[in-house]
């Protein structure tokens, strides 16, 4: 059983652990292509947040908010393949801040075709959010094993 939770786990993260694998060939000087796709999706979302709730988010380079996230998903799927809850915790820290930025299908009217793309997408990162949630809840639920105690030597009649 031990084998096959492993085994899980590792497929699980195996999205997470390509995708931080790619990002990170492709990172060079400017953050790479998912600077150049990042950049107008994090204009909006913080300006969407300006709007809605008047608080102003701090300038951020691309580069930082990338290498941030290779960081997290990779040091995350580590933590998470060994049986780690603070893995767990990384990788849903990754989805909450990354799916609200790149999955903007609030962005768009209902009837157009990036809206469905989109929602599709944030749909299906909600699920493995679901998951990390499963798994952190799982993990927190299991008693912990005791150590057996010892009985007593008996002591043998002369």
């Amino acid at each position: 059983m031990a084998f096959m939770s492993f085994l899980g786990r590792l497929l699980f993260v195996s999205v997470f652990i390509l995708s931080a694998y790619q990002e990170f060939n492709e990172f060079g000087d400017d953050g790479g292509p998912a600077a150049k796709h990042l950049k107008p999706k994090f204009n909006a979302f913080t300006k969407n947040v300006a709007i809605h709730t008047g608080f102003e988010l701090p300038r951020v380079e691309m580069n930082h908010l990338i290498l941030g996230a290779i960081v997290m998903k990779s040091l995350g799927s580590l933590l998470f393949v060994l049986g780690s809850s603070f893995g767990a915790f990384l990788l849903l820290l990754h989805q909450a801040i990354a799916v609200l930025i790149l999955y903007d299908f609030y962005n768009y009217d209902a009837d157009k075709k990036e809206f469905a793309q989109l929602f599709l997408q944030f749909t299906q990162n909600m699920a493995l959010f679901g998951a990390l949630l499963f798994f952190i809840g799982m993990k927190n639920s299991m008693p912990r094993r005791l150590p057996k105690k010892k009985s007593p030597p008996k002591s043998k009649a002369n």
